[in-house]
């Protein structure tokens, strides 16, 4: 299966640009995008539909570029891979989770069927006092979370700034889910229904910290500044 290409219904809504489920093909997503729109795409804007590639920022900015040269926008990114929706936020486009129906993925992956992986919120933007973000899988903030700001997720909180407000993850009792942050300094910690304070010490430089369950407490360790795709 190639890449598909569906002009919008009218004038003003964006064409949809839907890649290959798993890379079949192995070819890059540029060649891919490339012999989706033909030699005579469309102008306007455009949706893409990534859905289990694992793209990358530089990927994403050279997508961009190509598209802008033909006269397309790139508006929107959906897909199933955390990391593609990241580097999609970076960039200052909207994103949303499309997670891919369990028997197209069966067929096309050669009738592996993997578990759905949780709905991904990302915001982009701080959070300022008075502010309660909540997700109902885990999220992403792309910013700071300021003293008298709230975020809370059914599953894991992760915040690319500076995390120091009330953080609540796993808010529906998961005990497994995280807390991370560049700079994990909160005036409050939960993880399900464990409660506890942030640390008061400088945190160390150069090191990404998350807050994890251990024993029913809430425990601070050094953390690898990615998204993990399972848990």
């Amino acid at each position: 299966m190639a890449a598909l290409l569906t002009p919008a219904p009218a004038p003003g809504l964006p064409h949809q640009l839907q890649l290959p489920i798993n890379n079949s093909a192995g070819n890059g997503v540029l060649a891919e995008v490339r012999h989706g729109l033909g030699s005579r795409p469309p102008r306007g804007p455009l949706v893409l539909h990534s859905r289990d590639w694992p793209l990358t920022l530089p990927e994403l900015r050279a997508l961009q570029q190509l598209l802008e040269g033909l006269g397309l926008t790139l508006e929107r990114v959906e897909g199933s891979r955390a990391e593609t929706l990241v580097a999609a936020a970076a960039l200052g486009l909207a994103t949303g989770w499309r997670a891919e129906p369990d028997g197209e993925a069966e067929a096309e992956a050669g009738g592996e069927r993997d578990r759905p992986a949780p709905p991904l919120t990302i915001h982009q933007g701080t959070l300022r006092s008075g502010d309660h973000l909540q997700a109902e899988g885990s999220v992403l903030l792309l910013g700071d979370v300021n003293p008298g700001a709230r975020i809370s997720a059914v599953g894991d909180v992760r915040v690319w700034g500076r995390l120091r407000g009330v953080a609540h993850a796993g808010c529906r009792g998961d005990g497994s889910a995280r807390i991370v942050a560049l700079q994990l300094r909160p005036l409050q910690l939960r993880i399900a229904a464990a409660v506890a304070r942030g640390p008061e010490d400088q945190p160390p430089t150069g090191f990404t910290e998350e807050a994890v369950l251990e024993g029913g407490a809430i425990a601070i360790r050094p953390a690898e500044p990615s998204w993990p795709l399972n848990g």
